[in-house]
């Protein structure tokens, strides 16, 4: 027998937690396990463990953090607060998708007739294909939820959606910019991954992504923007964000940082972390690509960065991470679009 939602959650964060203080360490769940070498390797032991050999590395010393909760990278279901902010209806194959990073209960629209048609085809769902996400419609998405083992909420997001294969084509919206020159630096004298820009060669910020100096991170895209007060892009690179959109868009502040944090179940190093949303399940922020204990070797490779293989903390390449731990300070603006 499936339990019920709420008793999942409770069942999730409690083993969560307890792992925690057994291992006695604050990290990440970590789920896409590709280990591969390549430019973006990093050894646990590259990174140091005190403040003031991480300034001589260009860095910025740690805040003290006292952190329960573990860091958000685990497989314990969907965003239940996710809005449904559009985005744009298109699929490869060009077929509909539900037109929104996520749809439940009272949405209507033709992303929920979508919904309601790929449901009727499964054979799950006998009403009316009218745009109405009513509880009949809710009925049908947790029974088809429950039959393939996803997290039962009655929320259609990313898993679902894909599931059902009515999610938009996500390569779609990935920017790829060309290589940078060996040793091209940005403005503020940090060397450029594979995957970043800067200034005029970055791709421009998404509408409606806040003012000043701030740090900026577009799901849909999965890049991030470096801003300086006077609206400059000094960096620009892709990263690695979660398989689950469970990062909440809005104006969110850095909190908390740490050189070094490890896996909530003591199989990987999460190189220099920082904090800047709090779940009811844990922490999500940035951190350089996620190492094996066993062995230190990454992950992920560099061509993966601008895919979602995260359960919620956004991975970056080593030097894009290197660069925004000195950028983002405790205390800096975050906004997610």
């Amino acid at each position: 027998m499936t339990p019920a939602p709420d008793q999942r959650r409770r069942l999730a964060v409690g083993l969560a937690l307890g792992v925690v203080l057994v291992a006695a360490a604050v990290g990440a769940i970590v789920t896409a396990d590709n280990p591969a070498a390549d430019s973006i390797t990093m050894s646990a032991t590259d990174v140091p463990t005190d403040s003031a050999a991480l300034d001589s590395v260009d860095g910025a010393a740690a805040a003290p953090i006292g952190i329960a909760l573990p860091d958000l990278e685990g497989q314990l279901g969907q965003n239940e607060t996710e809005p449904t902010a559009p985005v744009e209806p298109e699929r490869a194959d060009g077929g509909c998708t539900i037109g929104a990073l996520s749809i439940r209960l009272s949405s209507q629209g033709d992303g929920v007739a979508c919904l309601q048609q790929a449901l009727a085809d499964k054979g799950i769902y006998s009403g009316a294909v009218d745009g109405d996400f009513d509880d009949p419609t809710l009925a049908a998405v947790m029974a088809y939820q429950e039959t393939e083992g996803l997290f039962v909420d009655g929320v259609v997001g990313r898993e679902s959606a894909l599931e059902l294969g009515i999610w938009p084509d996500e390569e779609s919206f990935v920017v790829h910019t060309p290589p940078p020159a060996n040793g091209a630096m940005d403005s503020t004298g940090y060397l450029l991954s594979p995957v970043a820009s800067t200034g005029d060669d970055a791709p421009p910020l998404p509408p409606d992504s806040g003012s000043g100096r701030r740090v900026v991170y577009d799901r849909a895209g999965q890049r991030a923007w470096a801003v300086g007060g006077n609206g400059e892009i000094i960096r620009s690179w892709l990263v690695t964000g979660s398989t689950y959109s469970n990062e909440r868009p809005g104006v969110h502040t850095v909190y908390s940082k740490s050189e070094m944090s490890t896996a909530w179940n003591g199989k990987a190093w999460l190189p220099l972390m920082i904090r800047y949303q709090k779940t009811e399940i844990g922490h999500i922020g940035f951190h350089a690509i996620p190492l094996h204990v066993a062995d230190d070797s990454p992950y992920q490779t560099t061509d993966e960065l601008g895919t979602r293989l995260s359960g919620g903390c956004q991975r970056q390449h080593n030097l894009d991470a290197k660069f925004l731990w000195a950028f983002a300070d405790i205390g800096t603006t975050v906004v997610v679009t």
